[in-house]
């Protein structure tokens, strides 16, 4: 068993009883091809629960500090994680995201770019948008409904993936093409919310 199964395994006996994790449209997340998920943030603790609340392998990036740490850096790496340098457009995560979507895996977002602890669902920064528009990458919305509260509910809702055709096709900007997306995790975020 490799590191990211073991650690999907580990965190998966350890979250589900913990926050009582609901998951919803799991069939909305393709099997094969590549595939984007986009997602709200709210906790530090949202790429481990979106990676164990589907069934494909997701690699997500992580802020470049925390790599500088050897033991964190060997850790982040075996989950699929890798760096990004905030506040600037980082060239080598760009490519490395594009690289992960051409080879048909699963990159993990969350456009906003740091947590939103306030149950609101925030704007999103243009690099989602810019992997949906260089990418052939199915773009499923997510939408994690918190807080995370030790034995109380926590849902996590996949939408059907946005079509990005039009999109791609008018060459839209990588800031429109994001505010779709979050618009769509709005929606999801609403909708849920009130049936929680």
């Amino acid at each position: 068993m490799n590191l990211y199964k073991l650690g999907k395994l580990v965190c998966s006996l350890v979250f589900f009883p913990l926050y009582r994790i609901k998951v919803v449209g799991k069939k909305n997340i393709p099997k094969d091809g590549p595939v984007i998920i986009c997602s709200n943030h709210i906790s530090n603790f949202d790429p481990p629960v979106v990676g164990i609340t589907n069934s494909r392998n997701v690699y997500f990036l992580a802020k470049e500090e925390l790599f500088k740490n050897r033991f964190l850096e060997k850790l982040l790496k075996s989950v699929n994680a890798f760096p990004i340098k905030r506040g600037m457009r980082d060239r080598n995560a760009l490519r490395k995201g594009l690289e992960i979507l051409k080879d048909n895996h699963t990159l993990g977002l969350f456009p906003e770019g740091s947590r939103q602890s306030n149950g609101v669902v925030g704007e999103g920064l243009a690099g989602a948008g810019f992997f949906a528009l260089r990418s052939n990458a199915e773009i499923v919305p997510c939408a994690i409904i918190g807080p995370y509260q030790k034995f109380k509910p926590l849902k996590v809702v996949y939408g059907k993936p946005i079509d990005m055709t039009e999109y791609r096709e008018q060459k839209a900007s990588a800031k429109v093409v994001t505010d779709r997306i979050m618009e769509e995790i709005r929606q999801l975020h609403e909708f849920h919310r009130k049936k929680a």
